[in-house]
């Protein structure tokens, strides 16, 4: 029987992409995000045997809903992809950012990966699975354009090698993949422009190159695993 993988923020970008990929390789995938009308276009788009769940990743309990509903339907769970995220609007001085950007930041990049991970770490270790967060080179290097963001992903790192070595021990492979830009409609929501629009295709990653390396990721097997996995730009240091 086919492994279950799920992905967080899966209703466009990265998440969608990863979830094509995924299925084309034969997971059977659990789609999840806030918008229930276009998590289903993508799980209508999937070869493989698929679950749509609405879900605001920042709600306790409907995380706990999201993997119960997993398990309910599939009965077990091998892998998730923590892939919900959000942005901040760029450029502006700490004493002028909004408490609700920092806020929103805060709870759905650094709560909602915690609480995605607390609720499906008891199945995925069942599995002796995996767990893959999508980080940023952000989350490596400063970013004075974007330094809420940046830091939520920086946790997010610590976060990763911290479990890592509380369940490696015991089978479950914990990674992290951290893309430099990916045009896609991230940071539309605070932003005078989403990188789909401020980003040049053509001189940038594509969603599917990072769907192609979460799901490198995932396909290592025990005891080998990636913990962290840098796909820049070939030219990204030339930016420091």
């Amino acid at each position: 029987m086919s492994e279950v993988v799920l992905v967080t923020g899966a209703s466009s970008g990265i998440g969608a992409a990863t979830a094509r990929r995924l299925a084309a390789d034969g997971y059977r995938v659990v789609l999840a995000a806030r918008s229930e009308g276009r998590l289903d276009r993508v799980r209508e788009d999937l070869p493989t045997d698929a679950l749509a769940v609405p879900t605001d990743v920042t709600d306790l309990d409907a995380v706990a809903g999201l993997v119960d509903a997993t398990l309910d339907r599939f009965g077990r769970l091998d892998g998730v992809v923590v892939n919900a995220g959000t942005g901040e609007q760029p450029d502006v001085p700490l004493s002028e950012l909004s408490l609700d950007q920092f806020e929103q930041v805060t709870d759905v990049n650094v709560k909602g990966a915690f609480y995605t991970v607390r609720a499906a770490l008891p199945a995925i270790r069942e599995r002796s699975g995996a767990v893959v967060f999508l980080g940023s080179y952000k989350g490596k290097y400063p970013s004075t354009a974007t330094p809420i963001y940046a830091a939520s992903k920086w946790w997010l790192r610590g976060f990763a090698a911290s479990l890592a070595g509380r369940v490696g021990p015991e089978g479950v492979q914990v990674g992290v993949v951290n893309p430099s830009g990916v045009p896609t409609a991230f940071g539309g929501e605070f932003r005078e422009q989403s990188n789909d629009d401020r980003l040049d295709p053509d001189a940038e990653l594509s969603v599917e190159d990072v769907a192609d390396a979460v799901a490198y990721v995932l396909s290592n097997a025990s005891p080998a695993a990636v913990t962290e996995l840098d796909l820049f730009r070939e030219d990204i240091y030339e930016r420091f």
